[in-house]
Formats: C-alpha cells, structure tokens, sequence
C-alpha cells in the first residue's frame, strides 16, 4: 500500500495509509503513513469496536493537514482493545501434543513431526471446508518446511530446497508454511476462539512455535546479512516481540 500511494500521488489524489508494517512504512516513504500496533489483518484494532475503529481513522485522516509533510510517519499511541468479557471464548485446542524434550540434534525435528501428523486431519478439514490455503509459499511440504526450519538450530543448511533460491528466502517461505499450516489446523477445529487466543497458542503451546524463536535467535547472529534480517524483521509477529 505504501508503494501505491506514490502513484496515487503522482496522479494528484491524497493519500493516507494505515501500515501495520512500521518497517515497510519507513523505507517506502509513503507521503502519510500511520503505523498502527495491531496484529496483522487488523488495520483497525479490533472488530465490533466503532469507537475505537473511529479514533484510528481519525488519526490517519489527520495527517491530511498540510502544514505536516512532506513525508509523515507517525505512531498510533494505543494498542487494540481486547475482547469483551462475554466474547471470551476460553479456547482450547484439542489436539493434546505430549511435552517435548528439545534437548539433542533429532528432538525437535521428531517433536515437530508428531505435532504435524496429529494436525494433519484438522487442516484438511480447513482445506475441504475453505477451499483455499495460504501454504504453498514455499517449494516444500509441510513435513519437508518444518525439517528445513529445524535444521538451522544445528547449523545453516548448505543446501537450498530451490536451487539458486537464497537460504534466506527459503526459511522466510518454509516459515510461512508452517505457521499457516498450524494456524489453519487450529482455526478448523470446533469452538468459538478469536485470533489472539490462537497465536498464544502457537507460540506458547507448540513445538514448532518454540523451534521458530530458537532459530529465530540463533539466525540472529547469522554471516548471512539476508538470513539475519528474516531473523530480525519477519519471523516472530510484533505482538510477539518481533
């Protein structure tokens, strides 16, 4: 969006975006950009909350004001309002993964592969029901992403699922799959839950949301500056410190 707006702008139309990506926003350079702290899909906050969904679009649509610019980037102060009380669903998955023991070369990618066969019935029901997906991103299977991912807590793979395709690119793509797999498994299964309760539970309750932050810090002290940036930027959510 941010891209767009220059051509909207060449064009002599105004434009406003709401960026849930902060660092997208700054190497853009959108003429007004208001970066917003909500998880993403949520430029808004929070549904069913007009009041506060009015204060956001209020604060984007001041930035209009034409003594700000030529280039504004400003930080909504608030987070989004969690559910109300009588929204609270209490989720629970249940799929039950036994505790894992992280410890050793072969544990994670055994942990990830048991989580994976028992989710397995779950996203085809999402699949069936659906009739879409968004794992695909990368040129592996599930099974085959989420070994890929575990790899690096032993060292870099040497090899690329592509070749010629930037490791870093890869773990991006292989990353995706994963999260996308488990999420669409969780959001299949029966019982009201809201978006917040699945990502705690991703990545407070899985093997592979465990494993995606100990590659996450281990690819932080990468050679590769590609592999560190993916590390830095795009593999844990804001929400969850990223």
């Amino acid at each position: 969006m941010c891209g767009l707006a220059h051509f909207f702008e060449d064009e002599g139309i105004a434009t406003v975006v709401v960026a849930l990506v902060r660092e997208h926003a700054e190497a853009i350079r959108a003429p007004r950009a208001l970066w917003v702290p909500f998880e993403l899909g949520r430029p808004l906050g929070a549904p069913n909350e007009a009041a506060f969904q009015r204060k956001v679009l209020t604060a984007a649509l001041e930035l209009l004001d034409p003594s700000e610019g030529p280039v504004v980037l400003r930080d909504f102060p608030e987070d989004a309002p969690g559910p109300k009380a009588e929204e609270a669903t209490n989720w629970v998955c249940p799929v039950s993964f036994p505790a894992s023991d992280l410890e050793g070369p072969e544990a994670p990618a055994a942990a990830l592969a048991r989580e994976i066969d028992a989710l397995a019935p779950w996203y085809q029901v999402s699949l069936d029901e659906r009739g879409r997906t968004r794992v695909g991103v990368s040129s592996m299977g599930v099974p085959e992403a989420a070994q890929f991912v575990a790899g690096f807590l032993d060292q870099e793979p040497a090899s690329r699922p592509v070749p010629d395709q930037p490791v870093s690119l890869a773990l991006k793509d292989a990353s995706a799959d994963l999260m996308s797999f488990y999420f669409e498994a969780a959001t299949a299964q029966p019982g009201r839950k809201s978006s917040g309760e699945v990502e705690r539970w991703f990545w407070t309750g899985t093997t592979a949301g465990q494993v995606l932050k100990d590659v996450r810090l281990k690819c932080l002290d990468s050679a590769d500056d590609k592999v560190k940036f993916v590390a830095a930027k795009l593999m844990l959510p804001k929400t969850m410190g990223g």
